[in-house]
C-alpha cells in the first residue's frame, strides 16, 4: 500500500517556497527515466557492467480461486490466474538500438498509459557469458505495477541477476479489486512465478534456458508484496488472520503456520529476501509463532514514521520477531510508507486525477521528506550489498553492511592522500556528509 496524500494547493505552496512553479516542475520530471544515479549516491549504487535486456512474459495459473467472484456461503469458484512479468536479464544489448530503454507502463490513475525511460534494449538477445545468474523476484504493493520498482530490477539485471517482477491480478493501478484477492494471492503468485521461471530455464524452447542458477534465489517485496515475501519465507499468518472482514471462509488456510502442511512450503533455494515496509503487523496478520518460521537472511527497509505498515508497532515488530533469520532492519528516519521502492512519480503524476477524488497521484510515490532517486541509490547500495553478501558470497559487498548503526555518529577522517585515518568511521561506500538521516540494525539467527 502506498497512502499518503497532498492536495494541489499544498503541493503548489511548497514548490513556490523554493522558487519553482507546477509547470516548471513538470518540465523537471518530463523524461521520465528509472536510471538515474545521483551523483552523491553510495558507491554500490552504481549500474553494473553489463547490458541489460527486458522482455514481458504472460503466464497464466490454472485453477486457482476466484476471489472477485466469491459469494458468501458459495463455494468460492476457479479461474486460470494471468500474471504479467516484466523480465530483466544479462544482454547482448546494443545501447543505440531504437527504443532502447523504454517502457509503456500505466501509473496510478491506471487508465493512462505513459512512457518510462531506462537502459534495457526491448528482447535483447540474454548474455550466458557470465552466468548462470542469481534469480530475484519482486512484488509490489496494493496498488502498484510491476514498473513500480523497475530503478532497483534494472540496476540489478546491470549487476548479473535475473529479475522476475510480478503484475499481481486485482492489485494494479489497471484492475485494483476487492483486497481479499491481495490477501490470498502474493506468496501463491511469488511460488508460482518462480515454478514458471525454473520450467523457462529448463525448456529448449525458451529464451532463458540456462541463464539461471536455480539454487541462488532471491526475493524483494514492498508492502504487500512485503506481507507476501514474509510468507513465502516461512512466516505463517496467525489464525487471527483468516477472521479479516470479506475474506472468504478457509481462504488463508494454505497460508497460516498453524496448518502442519504449511512448513512444507519452505523453499531452501531462496537465499535471501528485502521487505519494504512490509504489511501486516498491525492488523494482527504476523505473531511471534508463525515468524520463527523464517530461516532466510532478511533485509528489512522501512520509513520511521511509517503509517501505512507502522514502524513501532509495525515493521520493526516484524523484524525483532523473525529470531531465526539473520536479518538487517535500514531505517530512514522521518520517511513515511513509501521509503526506499518505489520509483521517482512520472511527470503526468502531478496533475489532479478526477476519478481518484483529484488526488495528485505523484503522493503515491513521493516522501514529504526524502527525495525518491536518493532514497533509491540507497536501497541500490544496500541491497546490492546484501545480495552480494547472501547470492554471490562477495565480501566485499559484504563489508559496506558493517557501519556503525547511526548514520550521523560516523567520523569522515581522511589523509591528504585520499587514504583513510584509522579514526575513520563515517558509512563504508558514502561520499562525505551524504550519510545522514540513516539507521542499520542487525540482528543474528538465534
Amino acid at each position: 500500500m502506498a497512502h499518503f496524500f497532498i492536495s494541489r494547493r499544498e503541493l503548489t505552496h511548497a514548490l513556490l517556497s523554493v522558487g519553482l512553479s507546477l509547470t516548471s516542475f513538470y518540465s523537471l520530471a518530463q523524461s521520465n527515466r528509472i536510471d538515474q544515479i545521483r551523483s552523491d549516491a553510495p558507491a554500490l549504487a552504481a549500474y553494473g557492467p553489463l547490458d541489460i535486456g527486458v522482455q514481458t512474459l504472460q503466464l497464466k495459473n490454472p485453477g486457482q480461486w476466484d476471489m472477485v467472484n466469491a459469494k458468501p456461503g458459495q463455494e468460492v469458484p476457479l479461474y486460470d490466474r494471468p500474471l504479467t512479468t516484466e523480465i530483466w536479464y544479462p544482454s547482448q544489448g546494443d545501447a543505440a538500438a531504437p527504443n532502447a530503454g523504454e517502457y509503456k507502463a500505466f501509473f496510478r490513475d491506471g487508465k493512462t498509459q505513459i512512457t518510462l525511460r531506462g537502459r534495457a534494449l526491448r528482447d535483447a538477445i540474454p548474455s550466458r557469458a557470465k552466468g548462470p545468474y542469481p534469480l530475484v523476484v519482486m512484488s509490489h504493493g496494493y496498488p502498484g505495477n510491476r514498473f513500480l520498482m523497475s530503478p532497483i530490477a534494472e540496476n540489478l539485471a546491470s549487476k548479473g541477476y535475473v529479475v522476475v517482477s510480478i503484475d499481481h491480478t486485482d492489485s494494479t493501478y489497471s484492475d485494483q479489486g476487492p483486497f481479499p484477492s491481495t490477501l490470498r494471492n502474493r506468496s501463491l503468485d511469488i511460488s508460482f512465478v518462480i515454478d514458471e521461471m525454473v520450467k523457462a530455464n529448463r525448456s529448449a524452447a525458451s529464451p532463458f534456458k540456462d541463464l539461471i542458477d536455480e539454487n541462488r534465489m532471491a526475493l524483494i517485496g514492498y508492502s504487500m508484496g512485503g506481507y507476501g515475501v514474509i510468507n513465502k519465507l516461512g512466516g505463517g499468518y496467525s489464525d487471527k488472520a483468516a477472521q479479516f472482514p470479506g475474506l472468504p471462509k478457509d481462504s488463508l488456510n494454505p497460508l497460516l503456520s498453524s496448518n502442519p502442511e504449511f512448513a512444507k512450503r519452505s523453499d531452501l533455494r531462496i537465499k535471501a529476501a528485502v521487505a519494504f515496509g512490509p504489511w501486516g503487523w498491525n492488523q494482527g496478520f504476523w505473531d511471534a509463532q508463525g515468524l520463527k518460521g523464517i530461516r532466510t537472511p532478511l533485509l528489512f527497509i522501512a520509513g520511521g514514521v511509517d503509517d501505512v505498515s507502522g514502524y513501532a508497532p509495525g515493521v520493526r515488530s516484524i523484524y525483532e520477531a523473525s529470531i531465526h533469520s539473520d536479518r538487517y532492519l535500514l531505517t530512514f528516519e522521518n520517511a513515511n510508507h513509501n521509503a526506499g521502492a518505489p520509483m521517482p512519480p512520472p511527470q503526468e503524476a502531478w496533475k489532479p486525477v478526477p476519478w481518484l477524488n483529484n488526488m495528485i497521484a505523484a503522493a503515491h510515490y513521493i516522501d514529504p521528506v526524502w527525495d525518491n532517486v536518493r532514497m533509491n541509490n540507497i536501497s541500490q547500495h544496500f541491497i546490492a550489498a546484501f545480495l552480494g553478501k547472501h547470492l554471490d558470497k562477495d565480501a566485499g559487498k559484504a563489508a559496506h553492511l558493517e557501519v556503525l548503526e547511526y548514520a550521523r555518529q560516523g567520523k569522515w577522517a581522511v589523509n591528504p592522500d585520499g587514504s583513510f585515518k584509522p579514526e575513520h568511521t563515517y558509512w563504508k561506500g558514502f561520499p562525505n556528509r551524504t550519510a545522514a538521516g540513516l539507521r542499520l540494525e542487525h540482528l543474528g539467527a538465534q
